[in-house]
């Protein structure tokens, strides 16, 4: 079956047209092309529309219809999180409105002089939170891997432009653990996705939404290893214009440290899964998530 690799789909092409459209047609139009693009997807991405459509069906509890109809809704949604995040990092002329539900835990966690991890997955749109948790005063480090092609890269940060957090990449070497400790001991805030590995990877292994999944064991070690601050953190897009944010109270994973990866994973799982019931739609993950990995650790 297929698995995540690393990479996400689109391409120059896509890309420029949809930012052309932004540009010298605004939101509503951009919205109106993407209906057909998602119609594209629906039917003729089988690679991603079986096991988005069992997700809908088997892990949500839909009816057969309206899993089907959930699939097209979405691609739609994903879309429109992918132009959002163009709108908001790129500065264009906007009417988005934000909730921001629990920021004060952040406040908190900048306040207290220790640095801090704040744990999200492919879930709602990030993009858009991260951009916004530059008004926390505070540096942001973002982990990811290094897997969308640079061409396309370096097209979005022409658009774009310089963005005020610092990546960090995830590298065989390991030296993102260096640059993640050095980020923590300068009191700055480390952000990364706790639902994604590539295959080889470090697992463990949790139930989520009824069923068991494996999940990277690299974050929740990290958060037991460093001993500071954990949120979790979500962004969701709730109507064309609005998006409502967030953050959970920050925790501590102290104690032996598998103990305070089990303990990481129990909080991370639980509230994924709450926010998963609450935004279904809004799942983007675009291949057999439950499917256990032939070398699980």
């Amino acid at each position: 079956m297929a698995s995540w690799e690393g990479k996400s789909k689109g391409n120059k092409l896509g890309y420029s047209i949809f930012i052309g459209t932004l540009r010298y047609g605004g939101v509503l139009p951009a919205y109106i092309l993407l209906r057909f693009v998602a119609a594209y997807y629906f039917l003729f991405s089988y690679s991603s529309s079986r096991p988005i459509f069992q997700y809908f069906h088997t892990k949500v509890g839909y009816g057969w219809w309206k899993s089907l109809w959930s699939v097209y809704r979405n691609y739609y949604v994903f879309g429109q999180v992918l132009i959002d995040k163009v709108i908001v990092m790129s500065g264009l002329s906007n009417k988005f409105t934000f909730e921001f539900e629990g920021e004060q835990y952040l406040r908190e966690i900048t306040t207290a002089g220790k640095g801090g991890i704040m744990l999200s997955a492919h879930l709602g749109n990030w993009e858009v939170a991260g951009h916004l948790f530059t008004r926390l005063q505070t540096r942001i480090n973002i982990v990811m891997f290094d897997g969308e092609h640079e061409r396309i890269k370096k097209y979005l940060s022409s658009i774009t432009g310089e963005r005020n957090v610092n990546i960090i990449v995830i590298k065989d070497d390991l030296s993102h653990i260096y640059a993640i400790n050095e980020a923590l001991c300068n009191q700055e805030l480390v952000c990364m996705h706790a639902d994604r590995f590539l295959t080889g990877n470090k697992t463990v292994n949790a139930t989520f939404m009824g069923h068991e999944a494996s999940f990277p064991a690299g974050p929740f070690l990290l958060a037991a290893t460093f001993r500071v601050p954990v949120s979790l953190v979500f962004a969701f897009k709730e109507t064309n214009t609005h998006y409502h944010l967030y953050a959970t109270p920050p925790h501590e994973y102290h104690g032996r440290r598998r103990q305070g990866v089990e303990l990481a994973v129990q909080d991370f799982v639980q509230e994924l899964e709450g926010m998963v019931k609450k935004y279904p739609e809004q799942w983007f993950n675009y291949y057999d998530f439950w499917e256990q990995p032939k070398n699980n650790s």
